[in-house]
């Protein structure tokens, strides 16, 4: 890459290997259900998951939409926390597109929402209230730092969710990510799941798309509202080629992503005029600490002149993710160049 990116893994490029793939790949017409190719990665994908089915869609973010109003009437409420993606990232589409309302719990800030807040949020059967549906994870929780959500505390939300017949989504854009830094397979972190999502286009460096995984019926669901929503793709294999070389060749390699993250982080931390979150997979954040002379707006041009890329949210801190074509030397051009502005204010 031209500059060194660390504003988050979506600015990953394809491999050449996946390159490779996308130009001989076999294709058909998918809303047909007649691309091999697609076929082929919703395959693995159901399998990697340890769900009957599933369905390629163009993002994350389509993918979630496609769960809730698969699950969802109009005028059904969901549970999420007040930190989650869907509900900050995803331009308000559960209620713009599906009349579907959120019900927002506090994220702790491991990623999880407290199981008694959990069951005192579930409505009673009263007309006068809307019908919670849904409880919705992200895994891993992008605004909490990165974190994995363990096994044990999903099973604990589905049983919950399952004495309450209520569905549960995991929004698993970094779903690998979790099972890299727990050590466990998918399959076994996503068992109570009635659905979940997870991105080819992140850390795993295909150029396009997500993986919606549940059972064969919401799965045909899904589709139905996938083809509503614009999402029908046509010669997809294309872009599914690049997917598949992603689950079976990038998942392992996630693991030098976090040990670079947390390289960076033990950097930034030696300098005084930085507060850190220590990381847990590939997301660092940090704060400038008060007091210090470099003002919070003047970093990120600063950096990028020294062409070095990181995100900043506002009063949400800065953050740097590291993917792929991040290797040892950005991380230590990195702190160099960090160290650098912070010497010259």
């Amino acid at each position: 890459m031209n500059t060194i990116d660390l504003r988050s893994d979506t600015v990953t490029w394809p491999t050449q290997e996946m390159r490779d793939a996308m130009a001989r790949a076999e294709v058909g017409d998918d809303v047909y259900g007649e691309d091999p190719t697609v076929n082929r990665l919703q395959e693995i994908s159901a399998e990697r998951m340890g769900k009957e089915a599933a369905l390629f869609v163009p993002s994350g973010a389509m993918g979630n939409l496609a769960a809730l109003l698969a699950h969802c009437q109009r005028g059904d409420e969901v549970i999420l926390g007040d930190l989650s993606h869907p509900y900050l990232y995803e331009g308000g589409a559960m209620a713009a597109l599906g009349g579907i309302q959120p019900r927002t719990l506090r994220n702790q800030p491991d990623g999880t929402l407290l199981l008694d807040e959990i069951e005192a949020a579930i409505r009673e059967d009263d007309p006068h209230y809307p019908i919670t549906r849904l409880v919705a994870l992200e895994n891993t929780h992008n605004r909490c730092n990165g974190v994995p959500l363990t096994a044990e505390y999903i099973k604990l939300v589905g049983d919950l969710a399952k004495k309450n017949r209520l569905f549960l989504h995991i929004d698993g854009a970094r779903i690998f990510n979790a099972t890299v830094a727990l050590g466990i397979p998918a399959s076994k972190l996503v068992t109570p799941a009635d659905s979940v999502t997870f991105c080819l286009s992140k850390g795993l460096c295909a150029p396009v798309g997500s993986v919606l995984c549940g059972s064969k019926q919401f799965v045909a669901k899904a589709l139905r509202v996938r083809k509503q929503l614009g999402g029908g793709m046509r010669q997809a294999g294309i872009l599914a080629a690049a997917g598949i070389i992603a689950l079976e060749k990038m998942v392992e390699r996630l693991a030098e992503d976090h040990a670079r993250a947390k390289r960076l982080a033990d950097g930034l931390e030696e300098m005084p005029q930085i507060s850190i979150t220590p990381p847990q997979t590939n997301i660092v954040r940090f704060q400038l600490q008060d007091g210090s002379k470099m003002k919070a707006e003047n970093l990120v041009p600063a950096l990028e002149k020294e062409g070095i890329r990181v995100g900043h949210g506002g009063r949400w801190g800065f953050r740097a993710v590291t993917h792929y074509w991040i290797d040892d030397v950005a991380v230590e051009k990195t702190l160099t160049v960090f160290r650098k502005v912070f010497k010259d204010q």
